[in-house]
């Protein structure tokens, strides 16, 4: 048996919960054990602490058990043999079942001594033929750990023997960097498809290798339909957010392309599965991107385009989405409808449930890819207009404006432009020479694309404030505000970029003068 080593505030706890333990046996009960189960012991083996621990409980539900233990707490004797302070015990929470949230029970969750516990008895899941959600039942220690997703989720604790338990295996796979089902695959997946994303995860975050007997069922036809149409997309998106937010997103990407599961995560469950029309090359984006983080140095394409934390989890939701880039955004009647969404905001929301902000990142980085490859040939070809410090820079705020972080929108159009152009993209492993050359000359052009921009000072173009407000313009122009208040403005702004450090509107307003006409300015004449 294998051993963990506690630390104080764990040990603490132990004592603690033994203590209500002992209490409830007293009274006559069947014997209370207390283990500590899954992720903490898992994690707790691998040198990693945690502050979210599960307790299973063998006689009586997690609610009782709080019951139980807020009666051993409301002696005065109690508190002072175990040093408990005021604030050390935090307010009970009992959840609701809900499956579609995979909470299929009851829980009981509580803080104490800064530890989150959520206390549940052992169960086993009983599912029917008329339903995907099992009902739960109390079980047995070796029933609880063989419903669980994964023989390395499947470790217990007993605080009674100080020991951990296993009883499928799992510590021979966590010593061996194995990710495997407790029982057979692919009933295991057809009880709960999400559990083959939940296998992603843990095998990307930990960096594990799936069983192969495991991974064969992953991509089992029946089961990867029940997980895009049977499974809420809520519980898809948790699992997907958790991989795209944890240390290694282009494994989880990675696993979920080889083991063919683009279609169940990416798409519309009320619409017949639809291949995306890049999914072929989606392997060249997310491993371009991939690559383009690996760069930090001050001025690469990392440094300008993605300059805070929150950029890297919205950049590989983009690379998650770029199959559906190139897709047919629709009719002109579809397009102009409320709530339209184009293909790639879609199938995020629809997908995974995708955040408003993520969506909206999405769609203008879709509406806008063309413009911005029109600017990138202009740019690479040194065209007039890519030296006119306000067409770029009113187009950088256009693109700000239009919903989200110009810089993200440019960033989707290096991948996009990569999966289109490229064949493969595998920097590091890459024998082939001429796939390599292009490669670096894909990037070297993007490159130059931004350094064009920083030479330009176009970058601080959103930030730029427009000298004059609407009514300061009226004033000296000598005309009532109108429609054409709001062009004249961005025609301020325009020269502003023209003409950057001048603090001096009047040469703005003489600008708007001059453009009158155009802009349906009714000065007196």
């Amino acid at each position: 048996m294998a051993h963990v080593k506690l630390n104080e505030d764990e040990q603490r706890l132990r004592r603690l919960l033994l203590g209500a333990a002992e209490f409830i046996d007293r009274a006559g009960k069947e014997p209370v054990i207390l283990r500590w189960a899954g992720g903490w012991v898992r994690d707790k083996l691998l040198g990693t602490e945690s502050n979210d621990i599960d307790v299973a409980i063998n006689v009586m539900t997690g609610a009782d058990f709080i019951t139980h233990l807020k009666e051993y707490l409301s002696d005065a004797r109690v508190i002072e043999h175990h040093q408990l302070k005021e604030d050390e015990v935090g307010k009970v929470y009992n959840v609701a079942a809900n499956p579609e949230k995979s909470k299929h029970l009851e829980t009981a969750s509580v803080k104490i001594f800064g530890l989150d516990l959520d206390f549940v008895n052992l169960r086993k899941e009983v599912y029917s033929d008329i339903s995907r959600n099992p009902t739960m039942e109390f079980g047995t220690i070796e029933e609880d750990a063989e419903r669980r997703d994964a023989t390395i989720n499947a470790l217990f604790y007993n605080l009674g023997t100080d020991l951990v338990e296993d009883y499928v295996g799992g510590l021979a796979d966590l010593r061996n960097g194995i990710i495997r089902t407790p029982t057979e695959p692919l009933q295991t997946f057809t009880d709960d498809p999400l559990r083959v994303l939940r296998l992603v995860r843990f095998a990307s975050r930990l960096q594990f290798e799936i069983a192969e007997e495991t991974m064969l069922f992953m991509g089992n036809a029946g089961v990867l339909e029940s997980l895009r149409v049977k499974i809420s997309r809520e519980r898809v998106g948790i699992e997907l957010e958790k991989m795209l937010r944890g240390q290694f997103p282009r494994r989880a990407l990675s696993l979920i392309d080889d083991l063919g599961l683009y279609e169940a995560v990416f798409t519309d469950p009320s619409q017949s599965a639809a291949v995306p029309p890049l999914r072929r090359k989606w392997s060249v984006a997310y491993k371009c991107l991939y690559d383009v983080m690996q760069n930090h140095s001050p001025m690469s394409i990392y440094d300008l385009l993605i300059t805070k934390k929150e950029a890297e989890y919205m950049a590989w939701n983009l690379a998650a989405l770029s199959p559906w880039m190139t897709a047919d955004p629709g009719s002109e009647v579809e397009r102009k409808k409320k709530r339209y969404l184009p293909p790639p905001a879609k199938m995020a929301w629809e997908g995974y449930r995708a955040s408003n902000k993520v969506s909206d990142v999405i769609a203008a980085s879709f509406n806008n890819r063309a413009e911005i490859m029109e600017l990138k040939e202009d740019i690479l070809a040194k065209a007039p207009r890519a030296s006119d410090n306000g067409i770029v820079g009113m187009a950088l705020r256009r693109w700000e404006l239009s919903g989200s972080s110009w810089k993200l929108q440019v960033l989707n159009a290096i991948l996009v432009d990569a999966a289109e152009k490229l064949a493969v993209w595998d920097l590091d492993k890459n024998h082939d020479e001429e796939a390599a050359e292009l490669q670096r000359n894909f990037l070297k052009d993007w490159q130059a694309v931004l350094d064009w921009l920083v030479d330009l000072d176009a970058l601080g173009a959103v930030n730029v404030r427009p000298l004059l407000t609407g009514l300061e313009l009226s004033k000296a122009l000598g005309v009532k505000p109108g429609r054409w208040t709001g062009a004249a403005l961005n025609e301020c702004v325009r020269w502003q970029l023209r003409h950057p450090g001048v603090t001096d509107p009047s040469g703005a307003v003489e600008e708007i003068r001059a453009q009158a006409e155009r802009l349906d300015i009714p000065l007196n004449p």
